[in-house]
């Protein structure tokens, strides 16, 4: 059998909201967000910045099993957190304090 086997995942619909999403691909909600405004998840359809976003099920489930998309993804989230972080603590991202 040279068929990929897709994990079980009973009573999902078509489309399914970020919620869903960060829950199968292992994200916060919020890390979804991210992806999207960084352009490595795309919502259904072309939605306005303060409308419902949706997603394909089926892709989802594909980046799910993509390792090198997962490590891209991950490194991503990373670098937003460290990033946030610095600018929380009032330094810039190449560690030198903020200029006054």
């Amino acid at each position: 059998m040279n068929k990929k086997s897709t994990p079980s995942m009973p009573n999902l619909p078509a489309r399914v909201m970020p919620e869903k999403v960060a829950e199968i691909l292992g994200f916060s909600p919020y890390e979804i967000s991210v992806l999207m405004r960084l352009g490595l998840l795309k919502p259904l359809g072309k939605p306005a910045p303060n409308a419902h976003k949706y997603f394909c099920v089926t892709e989802i489930i594909e980046l799910s099993q993509n390792r090198d998309w997962l490590d891209k993804a991950t490194r991503a989230i990373g670098k937003h957190w460290r990033e946030k972080n610095l600018r929380e603590k009032g330094q810039k991202s190449d560690g030198s304090p903020p200029a006054d």
